[in-house]
């Protein structure tokens, strides 16, 4: 496994890990690419869909090369103190930093001299060219296609869904938030599927609704990004071992089986979260693996999520109709989720006698939604159709 990037360089080098890029966290460098690439495909829908006609260019006023207003100044200034107060920090406490960079990044510490130095340095830059205008700036009115707006659109899905997916993890065990609730806060693993598309979607559909997109073109473009992010984010989580792996997998590898034997089942040695026994010899900072084989479920997850791509990305010319191509997505991905919770660790909780994990309980709401809402948008399309020819 690959905590962290220096494992993966030394993997492919030899170069000893451990060492300065130690500070690039693999799950967080594969979220990061997720975004990427989950950009990449937003827009390539939404240009589509604009070319067909299924959205109109907004027109936004304004101004050019004006000189910084009060507002810029003060957030550069903020944003120049947060960049001081850490960073120089960062650089006092280089181990630390290079151990557990989140601990220092999400918490209170900091150096107050950096912060200030900071401050001075990107507010007095901006106050500089308020003082000292080249020009008074000149109004122009530009015409804003959706596609246009998709770096706005991942950044609210970004922050709106890492957050729930975080709140929805961390709600999913009580027990360990109670005795640990900053480390549990402030982890960098454990992160939920279904709390990042619920509150992703509320994030994204409260900016649409403010910029008057039309939304069932829009949900149905961002169905192929939703899952594709989701596919490479699992490929972080199986990389770096951050604990979504699945239980003891307790039957031997079979003699038919062609692929790697680690797809079969693994014991995620070196993983991010030092979960397991030390391994014999090691003496570098991650040196433990499971006890027992377990299911590879993020590898799993990542192959089923490319293959829901696979289906989404062939019927979203053929589902003619707006939204059926979204709720399909909630409906394969409510189905791919409750079964691999079959195999996954999981808190269970009590359900009118069922024993299940949240992400089954949500998953089975969820196959409902997907079904009532293809069925739904597919009665609607019809309907639409038929007045339209009379």
């Amino acid at each position: 496994m690959y905590p962290n990037l220096s494992y993966l360089v030394h993997a492919l080098t030899g170069w000893g890990p451990d060492n300065f890029l130690s500070v690039i966290q693999t799950f967080g460098l594969f979220l990061a690419i997720a975004f990427l690439v989950s950009a990449w495909f937003l827009t390539k829908e939404l240009k589509r869909k604009g070319e067909e006609g299924l959205f109109q260019p907004t027109a936004e006023t304004s101004i050019i090369g004006a000189p910084p207003s009060w507002s810029d100044v003060i957030w550069n200034a903020i944003f120049g103190f947060a960049i001081g107060f850490k960073g120089l920090y960062a650089w006092q406490n280089a181990a630390a930093f290079q151990d557990d960079a989140a601990s220092i990044i999400l918490s209170s510490k900091g150096s107050l001299a950096g912060g200030l130095v900071g401050l001075a340095l990107f507010g007095g830059w901006k106050l500089w060219m308020r003082m000292n205008p080249k020009t008074t700036g000149e109004k122009k009115t530009v015409m804003v296609w959706p596609h246009d707006r998709v770096w706005d659109i991942a950044m609210i899905a970004g922050i709106s869904g890492v957050g729930g997916s975080k709140l929805f993890s961390i709600l999913e065990d009580p027990a360990a938030l109670m005795s640990d609730p900053m480390g549990q806060i402030f982890s960098g693993s454990g992160l939920n599927i279904f709390g990042g598309l619920i509150m992703g979607f509320i994030g994204v559909y409260s900016y649409i609704r403010w910029k008057k997109i039309p939304g069932l073109p829009l949900i149905d473009a961002a169905a192929p990004a939703l899952i594709v992010g989701y596919a490479v984010g699992r490929i972080g989580c199986q990389l770096s071992g951050d604990g979504d792996w699945g239980i003891p997998n307790p039957h031997p590898v079979p003699e038919w089986w062609f692929l790697p034997d680690w797809i079969w089942s693994f014991d995620f040695p070196h993983n991010v979260i030092h979960e397991g026994v030390p391994i014999e010899g090691c003496t570098w900072k991650f040196c433990e693996h499971l006890p027992v084989m377990v299911y590879p479920t993020a590898f799993y997850e990542t192959m089923l999520g490319f293959l829901i791509l696979g289906i989404l990305w062939a019927m979203r010319k053929r589902l003619r109709f707006p939204g059926m191509l979204f709720f399909l997505y909630v409906l394969l991905i409510a189905v791919e989720r409750f079964f691999i919770e079959k195999i996954r660790v999981n808190h269970k909780y009590d359900v009118l006698g069922w024993q299940a994990t949240q992400a089954e309980v949500i998953a089975v709401i969820l196959f409902f939604v997907g079904i009532a809402g293809l069925i739904y948008f597919w009665k609607r399309g019809q309907n639409q159709a038929k007045t339209t020819h009379t």
